[in-house]
């Protein structure tokens, strides 16, 4: 009897020891895989929720967008997702660029489809615009 009991506990434990092993393998797995899309899509984050209703009715609360950063410019009427310190991103259209001839940096002012008045009061920054470093993204779906 004592033989049998203890054959059980150690198949029972190279189960556990198994089954800890995949999980942590499926984990990693995961987390590679997360890694190498946001080298892919050059964004600090693959996705982001919609927490406002300042993007209605094109972006409803909730909706999940996914990101992409490019080297291209930021564009008038591009949706981007930016964080300047704050503890949420903000996902906003941007309405105005000035772009510096001398750098390829550009200042932008963004504003919600919903809101009435431009994000300026919005931004952390004693700036009246919003610096292009501090852009996530641009919504691509």
């Amino acid at each position: 009897m004592g033989w049998i009991e203890e054959n059980m506990k150690s198949t029972h434990i190279r189960q556990i020891v198994s089954q800890a092993i995949s999980l942590g393998m499926v984990i990693s797995s995961a987390l590679i895989i997360w890694k190498g899309l946001i080298c892919i899509t050059g964004s600090e984050s693959l996705v982001v929720v919609v927490l406002s209703g300042s993007m209605e009715p094109g972006f409803k609360r909730g909706d999940i967008l996914f990101l992409y950063m490019n080297k291209d410019p930021i564009r008038a009427g591009q949706i981007v997702v930016f964080n300047d310190g704050r503890d949420v991103p903000i996902v906003h259209r941007v309405i105005e660029v000035h772009e510096q001839r001398d750098s390829k940096e550009a200042d932008i002012l963004t504003k919600g489809d919903a809101n009435l008045y431009d994000d300026r009061m919005l931004y952390t920054s004693s700036n009246r615009w919003l610096q292009q470093k501090y852009i996530m993204g641009r919504a691509v779906g």
